[in-house]
């Protein structure tokens, strides 16, 4: 027996229309309110070559250029990229000119510019939290990693050449090279547990640090001036913080300049003294030191440092070198602008007349090399990358060459 074909209504015909206009409604709608059509991404047409070695450091700078770079607090560089950040937009740069290799762009307000593993990290604000987080390759601007977070506003990305720490005054949290979270410290908006594992809930941050796979903070706490307490970066449970030590301080005022495994070093601004804590809390140093004030560009107290062969502090009035091993003062430079940064066999560090040229092991002043900075008279970080002296002066980044 042969069975007869369906035969379609008007009715079915009528059906199957609306039903199609529907699916093809909803997918439109879903396309216009999607991340992906409001994203831009231009890639570089060839990877950004890999920057030229420095012999020397030249007799004079002029500026090469210059671009807005609001959302970054300090240079960024990203691989052979300089990576400058505004509105909505992250940009990467060929080094000697500022020429655009490759740009990406959100409908959404750039957070912060960051960089770490040759990338650009770039995190961004939906609705009440910058939680929109992108890693970009630094040669060509392709997209790495991605992840949401709960970062507050204001955050600043820190890094200790392993992890990368977005700051918060509640919470902050860290990440490795795939932007998989490596532990969270504090009680972020949407909680699993009541107190998140805190031992101390009610305290909130006022000064972060990271170095060698630790997090240090200044909390402020019920009831008390101030305690330093060091975290490991990665622990075991990322739920489950596991504290180095946790000590209180004589200072109401202070905050962390730096820390490594074996020690951490608190500025104490209203007594102007550098306090060195080892590895189990216990004070040993305490040194004078000049302060001026600090500047405040992160949603917490992050001290303007530099790390190469040793650890270099703008304490708001002069740069003073530590020494790696103890976070001991080494030497002074008085009435500087900035901790430095190496170039050349040398360290560069901005002062009011220009870049001073010093020998790192003994901070002797060789030179300055004349910059006009037209009237800036602000904070100024240095960063470099092959022949290109890098300087973010407030919301502006200038390339020296």
């Amino acid at each position: 027996m042969v069975v007869r074909p369906e035969r379609r209504t008007r009715t079915d015909l009528v059906v199957a229309a609306l039903i199609a206009v529907a699916v093809l409604v909803a997918g439109t709608v879903l396309w216009l309110r999607s991340d992906a059509r409001a994203t831009v991404s231009e890639v570089a047409a060839q990877p950004l070559p890999e920057p030229a070695a420095v012999g020397e450091v030249p007799a004079t700078l002029t500026e090469a250029w210059r671009a807005p770079s609001p959302a970054t607090p300090v240079p960024v560089v990203a691989g052979p990229a300089v990576v400058t950040g505004e509105g909505s937009d992250v940009l990467g740069r060929e080094p000697e000119t500022g020429r655009v290799a490759w740009r990406y762009s959100r409908d959404i307000p750039l957070c912060t510019v960051g960089a770490e593993w040759d990338r650009a990290i770039a995190v961004y604000r939906k609705s009440l939290n910058c939680s929109e987080v992108t890693s970009l390759r630094g040669p060509t601007g392709v997209r790495g990693p991605q992840r949401n977070g709960d970062s507050e506003p204001g955050t600043q990305l820190l890094s200790d050449g392993t992890y990368v720490t977005a700051t918060g005054q509640r919470t902050f949290e860290s990440w490795r090279s795939d932007l998989v979270r490596t532990q969270q410290f504090g009680i972020p908006p949407a909680i699993k547990n009541p107190d998140n594992g805190m031992k101390r809930p009610d305290c909130t941050y006022s000064s972060l640090a990271v170095g060698d796979e630790r997090t240090a903070m200044v909390e402020r706490c019920p009831r008390e001036l101030g305690r330093v307490t060091v975290v490991k970066t990665k622990p075991e449970d990322d739920e489950k913080p596991e504290e180095v030590f946790s000590v209180g301080l004589g200072s109401a005022a202070a905050s962390v300049v730096a820390v490594t495994r074996q020690h951490v070093a608190v500025v104490e601004r209203d007594s102007s003294t550098l306090v060195v804590f080892d590895s189990g809390g216990r004070e040993v140093g305490r040194y004078p030191v000049r302060v001026g004030e600090p500047g405040f560009r992160a949603n917490v107290q992050v001290e303007a440092t530099t790390v190469a062969d040793r650890v270099y502090w703008h304490t708001g009035a002069d740069t003073v070198a530590l020494d790696p091993a103890t976070l001991a003062p080494v030497w002074t430079l008085p009435d500087t602008l900035g901790p430095g940064t190496t170039f050349g066999g040398k360290l560069l560090v901005p002062v009011p007349e220009g870049i001073a040229v010093l020998d790192p092991a003994s901070g002797h002043r060789e030179r300055v090399i004349p910059v006009d900075r037209a009237g800036h008279t602000g904070p100024v970080q240095l960063a470099a990358v092959g022949r290109v002296v890098l300087e973010q002066r407030g919301d502006t980044l200038v390339a020296l060459r």
